[in-house]
């Protein structure tokens, strides 16, 4: 089965909110089993809306729409999905009943704008929305089916955990989408396409790679569409081939964030973390907490901007700063056994570097990154060169100490 996904909203093409609907959609719509032929987003214009949709509807089984479904006059969705589906708009009572509870239990009255969304296209399946006022609508047409949703991403993903996702399953019979993905730590892309290259040439055609680079850390991702039973023992097969070339490089066998699996490893072991921040800001930190629960293992972070915070707080000695200057080796090592030390934590993390854009100098670029991580049996520090991109800089510093201490921890 093939779907496509367009996302309503001229928000979205001017830059002023970020699509996070269309991935979300994806991801659980290849869980299913539906093979995402196209994403496109669109503004809110009849035009686009009619003609994009009739583009989809030639391609794919399945077309999910969300955005423009509100109460405001800018969001035209409905009517024009009237117009498309040679519909006429009808009252549903249990669509204006949800409204009215919705609307009360949040300490307001109703409107006539609220009142509206409860008209409904007479041919259409309503998916009654309980998270807000817009309700979904399913439409069946030449055999092909076009859902459309809120843009609102808690209501659209309560309608397709609740609705959309059981009707999938319930309607149609697909073969699994395997997507199996390794997290490589400490490899440039161009070496290690070099270094994979005679196994990924031995790889069956139906079988997929793809390299997903982000800052500190490469995802290897295998697929395999429409997916048979002996499969799952292949991709396990070609996955134990290239640990053969690559193994000391991959700390991590799933798609998970660094941060996550720190959790994970962290709590299982009983042990506890700090973290010592200079160029980064605070960033490691905040990866850290966003993971719910984090305060188990994770005591908190000296963010040591200044100097006088490294020699005051962290007790690095002045000497090594006037010697080796606050971005070296023995700086952050340093740091990080005193941090370790004031927290009394079993690993530590210490960063500092150049982000840029400005303050290098031709020994040390922006972009300098030294990283130490510290354990009660070792201290561990590396030297990375980035670009003199800032945010690139702070982020590539984070993912790749994250991974570091992964590597400790293991």
């Amino acid at each position: 089965m093939f779907a496509s996904i367009i996302t309503i909203g001229d928000e979205i093409l001017i830059g002023q909110i970020i699509d996070t609907n269309s991935a979300w959609i994806s991801k659980k719509l290849n869980e299913a089993g539906v093979i995402v032929k196209e994403i496109r987003s669109i503004g809110d214009n009849r035009e686009q809306i009619i003609g994009t949709i009739t583009e989809m509807m030639e391609i794919s089984d399945l077309v999910l729409v969300t955005g423009g479904l509100g109460p405001t006059n800018d969001d035209i969705t409905k009517n024009v999905l009237c117009e498309l589906f040679s519909s006429k708009l009808i009252l549903s009572e249990a669509v204006l009943q949800n409204i009215k509870e919705f609307v009360t239990l949040r300490g307001f009255k109703m409107n006539t704008n609220n009142h509206d969304q409860a008209m409904v296209p007479d041919n259409a399946i309503v998916l009654n929305n309980k998270m807000g006022t817009a309700p979904g609508m399913l439409f069946i047409k030449n055999g092909k089916y076009i859902i459309s949703l809120p843009g609102v991403p808690f209501e659209m993903k309560h309608l397709m955990e609740t609705q959309v996702l059981p009707f999938i399953k319930k309607t149609f019979i697909n073969k699994p989408i395997i997507h199996k993905t390794l997290l490589i730590y400490g490899l440039p892309e161009s070496i290690l396409a070099e270094k994979i290259s005679e196994w990924e040439n031995a790889l069956p055609e139906f079988v997929k790679l793809a390299y997903l680079p982000a800052p500190g850390f490469i995802r290897l991702r295998l697929s395999i569409y429409e997916a048979e039973p002996e499969h799952q023992m292949l991709i396990e097969d070609l996955l134990k081939n290239l640990k053969k070339i690559i193994a000391k490089n991959i700390f991590a066998e799933e798609d998970i964030k660094p941060e996550v699996l720190i959790g994970q490893l962290l709590k299982a072991k009983g042990k506890t973390l700090s973290t010592a921040e200079s160029c980064t800001g605070g960033k490691i930190s905040s990866l850290i907490t966003s993971i719910p629960g984090s305060s188990v293992y994770y005591k908190g972070s000296i963010i040591a901007y200044d100097n006088s915070v490294k020699t005051n707080i962290l007790a690095v000695k002045s000497e090594t700063l006037k010697e080796y200057g606050a971005v070296s080796q023995q700086v952050v090592e340093e740091m990080a056994l005193g941090v370790r030390k004031i927290l009394k934590t079993d690993y530590s993390i210490a960063v500092s570097g150049i982000a840029g854009p400005d303050g290098g100098t031709p020994e040390k670029p922006v972009g300098t990154i030294w990283i130490a991580v510290a354990s009660d049996k070792k201290t561990v520090s590396k030297k990375y060169q980035s670009l003199n991109d800032r945010e690139t800089n702070i982020l590539r510093a984070s993912n790749t100490a994250l991974a570091m201490l992964i590597e400790i921890i293991k």
